[in-house]
Order: C-alpha cells, then sequence, then structure tokens
C-alpha cells in the first residue's frame, strides 16, 4: 500500500480542545534503517507491527504495510526494539474534509509537536488550521525512526 502524507509542525495547542480522539501511543523500532522501517506500536490496547519503505523524493510518498497484532506479542517486541521507545499521546483533529494527527511527544522528545495529514495523491488540496506551522513532510529529523535514535532534547 502506498503512503502519501505530509508534516507540520504545529504552533499552538489550540488542536487540543478540536481533537475528536486522542490515544497513548508506545513504538519502537525493531529495524529503524532508512531505506526500510519495522515499527513496534500499542496504540491505546492494541497491537501493530508496521513496515516502512524510502520515502520518494518530495518525502510524501512510501510503502506502508501494517497489521494488528496481540497486545502482549508487541509488549513482548517492544522489548527486542532498539533503544528509544516513543512515548507520545496522538489526537485526531477533523479539518475539513480530512483528519490531522497531532503527535505531542514526551520523554526524550518532549516539547516537539507534529501534525501529520494522509492525503489521497500528492497534489490534492487541503485546508490548513490556524495551529499549524512549518512543513517538514521532507525533513527525516521528524520521522519517528529518526527521534528514537536522535531524541528531539538533544537537537540544538
Amino acid at each position: 500500500m502506498l503512503e502519501i502524507e505530509r508534516k507540520f509542525l504545529v504552533t499552538s495547542d489550540a488542536f487540543k480542545s478540536e481533537a475528536l480522539h486522542k490515544n497513548h501511543i508506545a513504538q519502537g523500532y525493531l529495524n529503524s534503517h532508512p531505506e526500510r522501517t519495522v515499527r513496534v506500536r500499542i496504540k491505546g490496547e492494541i497491537g501493530f507491527v508496521t513496515i516502512k519503505g524510502k520515502g520518494n523524493e518530495t518525502g510524501m510518498s512510501r510503502f506502508e504495510w501494517e497489521t494488528e497484532i496481540a497486545l502482549v506479542d508487541a509488549k513482548n517486541l517492544l522489548k527486542l526494539c532498539e533503544s528509544g521507545v516513543i512515548d507520545k499521546i496522538r489526537y485526531e483533529v477533523e479539518v475539513g474534509n480530512h483528519t490531522y494527527e497531532v503527535d505531542e511527544f514526551f520523554g526524550d522528545n518532549e516539547g516537539l509537536v507534529v501534525a501529520e495529514i494522509e492525503l489521497n495523491s500528492e497534489e490534492e488540496s487541503f485546508e490548513k488550521p490556524t495551529w499549524l506551522g512549518k512543513e517538514v513532510t521532507n525533513d527525516e529529523r521528524y520521522y519517528n525512526a529518526y527521534l528514537s535514535n536522535n531524541p528531539y532534547k538533544n537537537w540544538k
């Protein structure tokens, strides 16, 4: 499956009052190589394994495969992951015809807030809420796999 998404920094916490849902997410990487990542995630009480390929030249599109797994299996796999498990709250905010997933990071990535929007094509138009800041779609520093190894607290 092809995933097409854009990422933005978030300039205020106004999105929180607009959120329809929020979930705690813990995720780690069995493999964080830029060519392919293998992620284990616990979202609420559900486990997932996700494989993502390398992004295209715009950084908007890449292969993604995901399957749900038992919570106990996800917890056990997290123990095998590379160091730097990501801890965040994901807020789902509907804006126009799209849903933004806004991630507020904790732990070593405290202070970072990033919004993602999934699209049907790279050219698809979408509404930008007032709390949406600079686009960072093609900046690999904002990929979770990068953050797990190079946490936001260490950036200058």
